[in-house]
């Protein structure tokens, strides 16, 4: 297992530079910048937290620019995920050139899903529920995030107690934590491992209530 450092300023440096040059040449000169200071210490964290959490996936640094109206060929940052249980969403992390971004909940929900969500949410019993946990992740410092409706969902009333919960599409919990010293060193595994436990409830209630999908993939 590799050792996990932190993440060098060289990291952040060189998405800075990227976003500034995203281009194949660019990418071909600093592919060893990446590969050390980028993608070495991610793998590296993922296998430090792995015991814990389970095996995260490592997200590939090209963008799939076939359906994508922007064309630019390099992702500006890098991700890795840990699926945290069967349909219990992911527990996610990524670096880039503004630091540390750390999230956890459904980045997106199918319709079947969706339908179980607002059902879960619109009862009596297991809709406080989540507005308890989520209580509990904002009160460790996190935000809520997610894709949300301008208007309420058709048929939802105006005056449901939980109505900015029923008009999430997708639901997320997030930390941009920027890039303060202790990013550089080993410290920036427990800050990660930290926040994926204090948003744990979420993904929590998610595994009981709203449960993977069972329509085909698009």
């Amino acid at each position: 297992m590799a050792t996990f450092p932190g993440f060098p300023p060289q990291a952040l440096d060189f998405y800075e530079d990227l976003e500034g040059d995203n281009t194949k040449s660019f990418w071909t000169t600093h592919r060893a910048t990446y590969e050390e200071h980028v993608r070495g210490p991610v793998v590296a964290l993922c296998e430090l937290l792995g015991p814990e959490f389970g095996e995260a996936k490592v997200f590939r640094p090209y963008n799939d620019v076939r359906f994508r109206a922007d064309k630019t060929p390099y992702k500006t940052h890098q991700g890795a995920a840990v699926h945290d249980g069967d349909g219990a969403g992911v527990l996610y992390f990524h670096v880039s050139a503004a630091g540390l971004f750390v999230a956890a909940g459904y980045h997106g929900m199918a319709p079947d899903q969706l339908a179980r969500y607002r059902a879960a949410v619109d009862d009596a019993r297991t809709g406080p529920a989540l507005e308890g946990v989520l209580e509990q992740v904002v009160a460790a410092g996190h935000r809520i995030g997610g894709e949300v409706l301008r208007t309420r969902p058709r048929g939802c009333p105006p005056d449901h107690p939980r109505l900015a919960l029923m008009r999430h599409r997708s639901l997320t919990a997030e930390h941009d934590f920027g890039a303060p010293p202790w990013l550089h060193q080993p410290a920036a595994a427990e800050v990660v491992a930290r926040t994926w436990r204090e948003m744990a409830p979420l993904n929590a209630w998610l595994r009981e209530h709203v449960r993977p999908s069972t329509q085909p993939r698009r």
